[in-house]
């Protein structure tokens, strides 16, 4: 099975003040090198009278897109150690925005490169992680009278599996999506026939695909 990169679940901002140097970072989940690229834009806006924005994304089903910036830093001292710090991390669909009012006191290139690299490892510690999974679909299609005792018995079961439910289609009958992994699936059917003694099927539809999956 293919382990695809993480991601993180929503924004988070911190800030790190070194030798009277301020280094405000914020790290977000993005969709595409675009999307990063608007982040970033977005944080240089805000701190216009900042002398450094520097950044760092990955994007990519399998974090095969990485861009960096030094934004004015000594070459090699400020984005490269940001992406690092993705890539060690294995994350993707994440850019990276370390913004330095600088303090008057020089920190050297290894300072830059420790200062940038902590920016970014302390506000990802700080971030919720969601894992990346190509999952299957299965639906379980019961009576009105029945929905409710299935929502609670497979929002249990996606919890305890590492999969994800969708959400439900009241039309003639109530019908839930789970989202499983493919080795999985067989419990999943074992479950739900066991649950209603034979009565209701869970039913693959064939359809997989890459999902996010909160830790």
């Amino acid at each position: 099975m293919r382990v695809h990169p993480a991601t993180i679940a929503a924004a988070v901002d911190h800030e790190l003040v070194i030798k009277k140097s301020r280094f405000i970072t914020h790290v977000a989940p993005v969709s595409s090198p675009e999307d990063a690229d608007a982040v970033i834009a977005a944080i240089k806006k805000q701190y216009w009278d900042a002398r450094h924005n520097c950044s760092a994304q990955v994007t990519g089903a399998l974090g095969d897109r990485a861009r960096s910036s030094d934004d004015g830093e000594p070459s090699g001292t400020a984005g490269v150690p940001m992406l690092e710090v993705l890539r060690r991390r294995e994350l993707t669909d994440v850019v990276a925005v370390v913004t330095r009012y600088f303090g008057g006191i020089k920190l050297g290139a290894g300072g830059l490169v420790r200062a940038y690299s902590s920016a970014v490892s302390e506000t990802l510690d700080l971030a919720r992680l969601v894992d990346r999974r190509v999952l299957a679909e299965v639906i379980v299609s019961v009576d009105h009278a029945d929905a409710g005792r299935f929502d609670n018995l497979l929002r249990d079961w996606v919890r305890n599996n590492d999969a994800v439910l969708g959400e439900p289609d009241y039309a003639a009958r109530a019908s839930f999506a789970v989202w499983a992994s493919p080795e999985s699936v067989p419990l999943l059917r074992t479950d739900i026939a066991a649950a209603s003694a034979g009565a209701v099927e869970a039913v693959p539809t064939g359809e997989e695909r890459l999902l996010d999956v909160p830790r």
